[in-house]
This record gives C-alpha cells, structure tokens and sequence, in this order.
C-alpha cells in the first residue's frame, strides 16, 4: 500500500486503522501520524508527529517527508469531550475540511473519511452532528480527489479509553439483538472498531490498485462488513 498519513489515530477506530497498516503482513511503505499524543502503536515503518496545536496539523501535513498518497481520517470527538457543540464542530467539521483541504494541495490521490451513518435522513437533518458529517463528506466531494471513500458506521462497538455517555447501554443493546436475532441483525446496528479500520484499510488498498468501483465511494454498514470481515485477508 502506498504512503499514508492518518489523522484520529489514538481514537477508536483510528488507533485500529494504525495498528493494521503495521501489522507484518502490510508493505513496508511509511505509516505517517499526526495527533495531539503520541499512538500507543510502534513499528519501524512508522513516522509518528505530535503536535498538541490542531490548528498547525495542516502545515505539517504538507511537510511530511515522503508526501502521502493515501490520508486516512477518522478524526472526532463528542460534544462533552470538547466542551460543547461549538468545540467539537471545530473538530470534526473544521479540522477535517482544513486537513482535507491541504491533503489536495499536497498531491494526495486518496482521501478515506470515516463519517456516520444515517446522517443524510428526513429527521437527522437539523442534527449538528449530522450537519459536521455531511458538511465533511460535502466537501471531499468538491474537492474532487482521484479517489475518495466514504465509510458511514453505525453504532462503533468497542471499548474506548474514556466511555461517550450512553454508550454501555447502546452497545448492550447491540449484544442483545446479536444474541437473540444473529449476527446479521446486530451488522445491521453497529460493527466493531476493528471491522471497520480493515474495511477502510481495505478499501484503501483496493483504490491503490485501481479497482475501486467509484470515484467517490461510500461504504455502508454492510459494505464495512463485507469489506472489514467477509472479505479481509490478512
């Protein structure tokens, strides 16, 4: 897989993404980060930057060395986490819009964006959370990389270093319908952490190879399974 920066890489699934791209089986073109603190995941191939001020994040992806083909974002946080909806619009709408917009301008082929399900729906419409993802993807579209992916999750099954609020209850649930309907109906709810990072992994290397089905791709629920679990080869 060609050179990659990822940004959310100590997140949930973003701290999953990284620790696939490193993993043995991977080639071993540089994995490059960006984040407030340093991931948790090491490899020899891997170029970590820390950077506390996100504000100088797009400044130093254009001066990553080697440039990245691929960038890979699953950045995000949560209202509480930043202090309100105003901080974490800046976050995940602006810090991702600005880090894809520099991602253009340095070349980038491929940009993956871990956005969400279900938030171009009748009633999601006036949601803020809703408005950031969409307003993301928006303009990934507009930029008009050779390739961009799209993955929209449901529900993010996994254990998290600081819980979101409700989450322990929403993912009972998850394991309920699991349990008592299969995995195909708790699919349709959420996937795990892990499943995702592959299928965005794997879209990633299927873009590289030219084989992606789509200039702008977007991958569902069931296509980050198919993609993620179904499918994924070490």
């Amino acid at each position: 897989m060609s050179t990659t920066a990822i940004f959310g890489c100590t997140g949930l699934v973003g701290s999953h993404i990284l620790s696939t791209l490193l993993s043995p089986s991977n080639s071993s073109q540089p994995i490059q980060t960006i984040s407030r603190r340093a991931p948790k995941s090491s490899g020899v191939n891997l170029q970590a930057t820390v950077e506390s001020d996100t504000t100088q994040w797009a400044s130093k992806l254009a001066s990553l060395t080697p440039p990245p083909q691929t960038v890979i974002s699953s950045l995000g946080t949560t209202r509480a986490a930043a202090g309100g909806i105003a901080n974490q619009w800046k976050i995940d709408h602006d810090l991702n819009v600005e880090i894809a917009e520099q991602a253009k301008k340095s070349g980038v082929k491929t940009f993956v964006f871990v956005s969400s399900a279900g938030t171009r729906g009748m009633l999601s419409g006036p949601v803020p959370y809703s408005q950031m993802k969409r307003g993301v993807e928006d303009k990934i579209k507009e930029l008009d990389f050779q390739q961009a992916i799209i993955l929209r999750p449901g529900l993010i099954m996994g254990e998290r270093e600081v819980p979101h609020q409700g989450a322990w209850l929403m993912m009972g649930l998850a394991g309920g319908i699991g349990r008592f309907l299969g995995q195909g109906a708790k699919d349709a709810v959420g996937q795990d952490a892990e499943v995702i990072a592959r299928a965005a992994v794997h879209a990633a290397r299927i873009a590289d190879e030219g084989k992606a089905p789509e200039k702008y791709w977007i991958l569902e629920g069931k296509d980050i399974v198919r993609l993620g679990r179904t499918e994924w080869k070490e």
